[in-house]
């Protein structure tokens, strides 16, 4: 299917459960996103999806200050977790909209990598099999959710090189590490 999310649905909460994995990504069970995140962290299911315009530029958010994980913090365009044993990429097409109101198309997975991180302003922790999509938006501006979102711009995938080495701290733990795939993928299909 070309077409992954035209804003046809309404918003959705995010999921309450997640898929618990092994260092290969099979499933291997079932746990609140709440558990997941608590004491040293569960190895889990999630995806971080990087949305593109017709120009070239990449779709960042600062997520949320109400975030219970790295609030405020700038990342790529949408980060969460999959319903349990659902399909990945529709999954993300969905919370895309549900957070930014913004449609995608193309939207393909790309790869994969497998993180911890603590977050130093909560008593949380991100251990997570985050698989990467990349995609592009449809062209309407985007309608974020301000309970998700506290703001969001299109960067320069060289501007955003320059800004996470000078101020990483600025940015999710993630983002580093899943832009070089999404950046791969987005050149392999000239959309950088």
């Amino acid at each position: 299917m070309d077409l992954l999310h035209s804003g046809a649905q309404a918003r959705r909460q995010p999921p309450a459960f997640v898929d618990l994995v092994d260092e290969s990504g099979a499933t291997i069970g079932r746990t609140t996103v709440e558990q997941a995140h608590s004491g040293s962290g569960a190895l889990h299911r999630a995806f971080s999806a990087f949305v593109f315009d017709d120009a070239g530029r990449l779709m960042l958010q600062q997520r949320a200050k109400t975030k219970s994980r790295f609030a405020g913090l700038w990342s790529n365009t949408c980060c969460s977790h999959p319903e349990a044993a659902a399909v990945v990429d529709r999954c993300a097409a969905d919370r895309i909209w549900d957070e930014l109101g913004l449609g995608v198309r193309d939207l393909a997975l790309c790869g994969a990598v497998v993180y911890r991180a603590n977050d130093p302003g909560s008593r949380y922790v991100e251990h997570e099999y985050d698989h990467v999509l990349v995609g592009r938006a449809l062209g309407d501006p985007p309608d974020p959710d301000p309970a998700e979102v506290a703001d969001w711009r299109w960067i320069e995938p060289d501007e955003l090189a320059a800004e996470l080495a000078c101020a990483p701290d600025r940015f999710t733990p993630w983002l580093p590490l899943t832009l070089p795939l999404a950046l791969d993928r987005a050149r392999s299909v000239d959309r950088i």
